[in-house]
C-alpha cells in the first residue's frame, strides 16, 4: 500500500499553467504586458456596481440570473441557453468533464490555448494537435486528426498567443467536417477586438448546430479579470450536462453584479476598441520597422519573433525589457522559444516599448 495519498493516475503529468510575470525586481515603475489586460481598466459603472454590494453574508444567485439576462439582451440570445463560470477556464473544464473520458480525444491546435491540454489530461482523456501553418489554424489539419475517438475540438478564435483569426467561412467548412457528436468549442475570448468582416465570433453556428459551443469572458475588454467572470452559450442539451457538473456557487456577487454593468456600458467598450486599434497598429508598425518579425494580429496583443542569435534572442530581449520595468510573456510553453507575446498597453508603456526594442537591438545600452 503507498505510504501516503496518490494522485490517480496522470495528474503528476499535467504541465501546470505558468502565469506571465507581473513583476520586476529592483525596478520603480513596472509596466505589465503579459497577460493582455485591457490598459483601460473596468467600466466605471461596473467598480461602481461592486462597492454599492451589501448583504455580502448571503450566498449569490446559483443561476446567475440577471447576468445572464443581461448578456442575452446584449447579444439578443435566449439566457436559458447562456451558462456563466469563473472565467472562461473553468467552463472550459466543465464541457471537457461532461463530454470526455479515458480513451477520449480532444483536439486544438499546436500554438492553442494551454488550458486545453490541461483540461483534457484532466478528464483522463489525451490530448491530439493539429499542426498549424504559418501560426494559422489549418482546417484541413484538424480534420485529418479526427478518429472514432474524438469527442472535443477547440478552436481559440482569435488564437492565443499568436493573434491569428480564422475566417467564419472556414470555421463553418471545420463543423461541416466534424461528426455530429464531436463538440466543437469556440473560445471567443478576444472577439470583441476584432475588426476584419470575415470574422463571425461563433454565435450563428452556435444557434444553428447541436454540437457547437462558444465560449466568452470578460477578463479582456471588459477589464474584470479579477473577478473571473466567463460566459457560454450553446444548444440546451450541452447547458443541461453543464449545469449538472457545476459548483452550485461558482459565480460570486461582486463579479456578477461588475459584469451586468459591464456588459451594458457599451460605451467603453468602443472606447477600448478604439484605443486598441490605434496602438496594435502603430506597434506592428514600429517594431517591423525596427527588423523584427510581427504576426499580424486582430486581438489586444502581438507576437513579436527574434533572432537566433547571440545576445538577440526573445530570452535575452525579456530579460532586457524586464529591467526597463517592461513585462513581456514568454511562450516558449506554446512551442514559440523564439517570440515574446506583447500586449497593447497605455501610449506610454507602448512608446517605452519600442525604445527599449530599438536599445536592446543596437546592442543592449540600459541608459
Amino acid at each position: 500500500m503507498p505510504a501516503r495519498p496518490e494522485p490517480r493516475p496522470g495528474v503528476m503529468k499535467i504541465d501546470a499553467y505558468v502565469p506571465g510575470k507581473s513583476a520586476a525586481a529592483g525596478v520603480a515603475k513596472v509596466h505589465k504586458l503579459s497577460s493582455n489586460e485591457t490598459p483601460l481598466g473596468p467600466s466605471p459603472k461596473a467598480v461602481e456596481a461592486v462597492r454599492n454590494l451589501s448583504h455580502l453574508e448571503l450566498y449569490p444567485d446559483g443561476s446567475a440570473t440577471k447576468l445572464r439576462e443581461a448578456i442575452a439582451a446584449r447579444y439578443g440570445l435566449d439566457p436559458s441557453r447562456i451558462v456563466c463560470g469563473a472565467g472562461s477556464d473553468e467552463l472550459l473544464a466543465l464541457i471537457t468533464h461532461a463530454y470526455m473520458g479515458p480513451g477520449d480525444e480532444g483536439i486544438f491546435t499546436e500554438h492553442g490555448f494551454l488550458v486545453y491540454r490541461i483540461a483534457i489530461l484532466t478528464a483522463g482523456g489525451t490530448p491530439v494537435v493539429a499542426e498549424e501553418k504559418d501560426y494559422r489554424t489549418d482546417v484541413d489539419s484538424i480534420l485529418a486528426k479526427v478518429t472514432e475517438r474524438t469527442k472535443i475540438v477547440y478552436l481559440a478564435n482569435p488564437n492565443n498567443p499568436t493573434g491569428t483569426y480564422m475566417p467564419f467561412d472556414e470555421v463553418k467548412r471545420l463543423h461541416a467536417g466534424l461528426p455530429p457528436h464531436v463538440v466543437l468549442v469556440l473560445d471567443a475570448a478576444y472577439a470583441e477586438y476584432v475588426r476584419r468582416n470575415d470574422y463571425e465570433a461563433g454565435l450563428e453556428l452556435v444557434a444553428t448546430a447541436e454540437n457547437v459551443v462558444m465560449t466568452r469572458t470578460f477578463s479582456k475588454i471588459y477589464g474584470l479579470a479579477s473577478l473571473r467572470i466567463g460566459w457560454m452559450v450553446a444548444p440546451a442539451p450541452i447547458v443541461d450536462a453543464v449545469n449538472r457538473i457545476r459548483g452550485p456557487f461558482n459565480m460570486n456577487g461582486p463579479a456578477m453584479a461588475a459584469g451586468i454593468a459591464a456588459v451594458q456600458d457599451e460605451a467603453h467598450v468602443a472606447k477600448a476598441v478604439e484605443h486598441n486599434e490605434q496602438w496594435l497598429a502603430w506597434l506592428t508598425r514600429e517594431i517591423e520597422a525596427l527588423g523584427l518579425k510581427v504576426t499580424p494580429s486582430v486581438a489586444n496583443f502581438l507576437m513579436i519573433t527574434f533572432p537566433d542569435e547571440p545576445g538577440r534572442t526573445a530570452k535575452d530581449a525579456d530579460a532586457f525589457l524586464s529591467g526597463r520595468g517592461l513585462i513581456l510573456r514568454r511562450i516558449d510553453g506554446y512551442g514559440l522559444p523564439h517570440a515574446l507575446r506583447l500586449t497593447v498597453g497605455t501610449e506610454e508603456a507602448n512608446r517605452l516599448v519600442v525604445e527599449a526594442l530599438r536599445d536592446f537591438l543596437k546592442g543592449g545600452r540600459d541608459a
